[in-house]
């Protein structure tokens, strides 16, 4: 069975308990032999799987109890097997939701590191540099590149702290792992979407 998580700048599968990669170039040239149960939040692509035979959209199936609106599908199946703790999706965007005996009480969004980065690139040319994931959070910056660091990692994880208080953290995304090594009560994902999506086509009868 082939899985298929669909986002804002990539697509990630899963088969047999293996995760790779394509780019949203890349897909345009995917063409599978077996059906691909995928979700997608990207509105282009999602318009041109609906005419293609072997892409079953789960979208519909999930039943999800929040009366949060317009929430991705993305985030929803990251959510579908916690029952309580915060579920951190840190790629594109880091969404972060909060289950409580398995219904959703709400979340947020934060920009992801790399639309932090464009974010300073777009205020001066002298603020276009990497962040450095490295940068020591115990002592305030003495430069310009470390400052900027500090103050989107610090302030991400702060808030991270104050939302989560005493609840386990689930941690997925491609900055998921980075993230979760300054959390002792962390647990690091990577197929957490990918069990969402599992659990859905087993409830739905779909395989």
């Amino acid at each position: 069975m082939m899985l298929c998580d669909i986002g804002n700048s990539n697509a990630d599968f899963y088969q047999d308990g293996k995760v790779w990669t394509l780019s949203h170039k890349e897909f345009e040239h995917f063409t599978p032999k077996e059906k691909v149960y995928y979700i997608c939040v990207n509105d282009p692509i999602q318009k041109r799987l609906k005419t293609k035979e072997l892409f079953i959209d789960l979208e519909p199936y999930f039943e999800f109890d929040t009366i949060y609106q317009g929430m991705g599908i993305d985030r929803i199946a990251a959510c579908y097997t916690i029952k309580d703790g915060m579920i951190v999706d840190a790629g594109s965007a880091i969404t972060i939701d909060i289950m409580s005996a398995g219904m959703h009480l709400g979340g947020f969004i934060l920009p992801g590191l790399s639309a932090y980065e464009k974010g300073y690139a777009s205020i001066s040319e002298r603020l276009k540099m990497p962040l450095n994931p490295s940068i020591a959070l115990d002592a305030l910056p003495q430069k310009t590149s470390d400052a900027l660091s500090y103050g989107v990692i610090k302030s991400i994880i702060t808030l991270l702290e104050i939302t989560c208080k005493d609840k386990r953290i689930f941690f997925t995304g491609g900055d998921g792992k980075f993230f979760s090594k300054f959390f002792s009560n962390a647990i690091f994902d990577r197929t957490l979407i990918f069990r969402g999506m599992l659990k859905v086509i087993q409830e739905a009868h779909l395989d």
